[in-house]
């Protein structure tokens, strides 16, 4: 096994173990963190998609991608976080 297909078949991995807890999940910040999981796969796999043979240089635009993903994932991950705990708020007053 070649090392780029083990680091592909590790991000499909980690993307497919994000997939089940999003979509299993009850609580809120589970699914907010197994969301964050899948963008990880996602990225790696775009980073492991970028890797050419030794002669030729690796592809920039797949790792612009992934740092911009890291920027709004980060932004996305702030902003629902936010979101849970307003809800949780509202739900723990309106119980009293």
């Amino acid at each position: 096994m070649t090392p780029d297909l083990i680091y592909g078949l590790t991000g499909i991995a980690v993307f497919g173990i994000g997939l089940v807890g999003a979509l299993c999940a009850q609580d809120r910040l589970r699914r907010v963190l197994a969301l964050k999981l899948c963008s990880v796969g996602a990225g790696f796999l775009l980073v492991v998609g970028a890797w050419r043979e030794p002669p030729a240089t690796t592809d920039p635009v797949p790792h612009a991608l992934v740092i911009t993903g890291i920027v709004v994932m980060v932004s996305a991950t702030a902003v629902a976080l936010a979101l849970i705990r307003r809800l949780q708020t509202l739900e723990t007053t309106d119980e009293h």
